[in-house]
């Protein structure tokens, strides 16, 4: 059976931590921030982990080479 692939569009928006945690920077902080209150933009600065084990599963295995 071939190699699998890595999807390209997943390793550009997502890592890998040395953990096998994926990290992903969070959606809705790219413009329009003057409507959004300073908590949720505190927040947004943060990294997204996914937390769903079986989707973290099958993501490690599309981002990785």
């Amino acid at each position: 059976m071939p190699k699998m692939k890595t999807h390209k569009g997943s390793a550009k928006r997502m890592r890998v931590t040395a953990s096998g945690k994926i990290k992903y920077k969070k959606s809705n902080a790219g413009h329009l921030m003057s409507g959004k209150s300073g908590n949720r933009k505190r927040k947004l600065r943060q990294p997204g982990i996914l937390a769903n084990k079986p989707l973290t599963r099958k993501t490690r295995r599309a981002v990785q080479e």
